[in-house]
């Protein structure tokens, strides 16, 4: 049964577009205004809060909560230090992506996890004969993501402190009275997000949850602070380069044939795959196998979408190009020399880079930048192509996400 989220009393209240979605059984606004691309606007321009309790959460503590960790993630988990976060997948034994998530280190020996889907049930299995506690927190921590280039002045307002100092992917929490407190409520903040921008997580205990929302949206109105949706956060994901669980890739768990099932060094997250590290961590052994073998035969990549191809198309039905302000979610078939080579799994027109662009998953032998290939395109149901060229990801990295 699908169930509000902690902030559901704000969010039914301020939703005029009355759009919904279900997101691991909680109810999510996929956008809150009569377009969207108001709250795109706020994540680009000022600020935008957005309702990320509907992640699965996990505290894993204990005297062997980092030989845990560790066994499970392809990360070293022993380089964490308490104040970090990372992100990181985690493998089944045949090296192919269960999920992806972060991992906070809280303490010597505490972590929190979060995850798109369940993980309780593979977290115990891979903690036999570990002294470690694993609890799940997924309804008894609210979450919040306040993104935007304003974010930070929005943060400092509520907190009056300073939070130039909380670097990237750092965490840091607190009490009443000092850093980490919003309007009197304890929260930790972690300098996390999924839209590429500057922005923060706010975790907060879910009975505190509206009293962390109005605190934010009322400072925040000085800075254009609104609320979002998953609409919004699917443009900024895009142009972030970041996958999304389920349309760029498939779950291990999920794959009906072993072409659906996919490595990390397959999605572009081999960067995150350290096998030099001492743990034989779930999936290393097909992991080392799969470079000793060259790598994989696919390749996550991203694409910019050829303007004049698109418009000869339209121009062909006597049409203006039209492009949806919506990321589309669609498996659209890339080619190259006439053969299919691969094909484009979400793309977006990106307001802010004024490109149309898509994520993809290739052939090997396309992966490098500069590669030219096509992506079929159909305009008024007539199927063709249009140029297609590899380039580097993220598309949009602002410095201000770092610094």
């Amino acid at each position: 049964m699908t169930v509000g989220s902690p902030f559901d009393r704000r969010a039914l209240s301020l939703n005029v577009k009355r759009q919904w979605r279900e997101w691991a059984g909680f109810h999510a606004a996929s956008a809150y205004a009569a377009s969207h691309d108001i709250e795109y606007n706020a994540v680009r321009n000022a600020a935008a809060l957005f309702d990320v309790s509907p992640l699965f959460k996990y505290r894993i503590s204990g005297r062997d909560a980092v030989a845990l960790v560790d066994r499970v993630i392809t990360r070293d988990a022993t380089r964490i230090r308490p104040g970090q976060v990372i992100y990181t997948a985690w493998c089944d034994d045949h090296g192919k992506v269960v999920d992806d998530g972060t991992v906070a280190r809280l303490g010597d020996d505490s972590f929190r996890w979060t995850a798109a889907e369940p993980q309780l049930r593979w977290l115990r299995m891979n903690a036999r004969g570990l002294d470690v506690t694993i609890e799940e927190d997924s309804e008894r921590i609210a979450a919040l993501a306040l993104q935007g280039p304003l974010s930070r002045a929005v943060l400092e307002a509520a907190t009056e402190a300073d939070w130039s100092d909380l670097g990237y992917y750092r965490r840091r929490a607190g009490v009443i009275g000092e850093v980490g407190t919003v309007g009197g409520i304890a929260v930790d903040v972690s300098r996390t997000g999924y839209t590429g921008d500057l922005g923060y997580e706010l975790w907060v205990d879910a009975a505190e949850a509206l009293a962390l929302w109005d605190a934010l949206m009322t400072v925040g109105a000085d800075y254009g602070i609104r609320p979002a949706g998953m609409l919004a956060l699917d443009v900024a994901r895009v142009e972030a380069g970041l996958i999304l669980l389920e349309v760029d890739y498939t779950s291990s768990r999920r794959a009906l044939i072993p072409e659906q099932s996919y490595s990390p060094y397959e999605i572009g997250l081999g960067r995150l795959v350290d096998l030099d590290k001492k743990a034989r961590f779930v999936g290393r052994r097909a992991l080392e196998h799969e470079i000793d073998g060259g790598g994989p035969a696919r390749r996550l990549v991203g694409l910019d979408l050829d303007w004049d191809d698109l418009e000869r198309l339209y121009s062909r039905q006597g049409l203006s190009p039209v492009l949806s302000p919506l990321a589309w979610r669609e498996q659209v078939p890339i080619y190259a020399g006439g053969r299919q080579v691969g094909r484009a799994t979400s793309g977006t027109w990106s307001p802010v880079l004024k490109k149309n662009l898509a994520l993809a998953s290739v052939d090997a032998a396309h992966e490098p930048a500069g590669s030219r290939l096509q992506l079929e395109w159909t305009v008024e149901g007539h199927r063709s192509r249009i140029g297609a060229t590899v380039v580097p990801m993220p598309f949009f990295d602002p410095p201000r996400k770092r610094a």
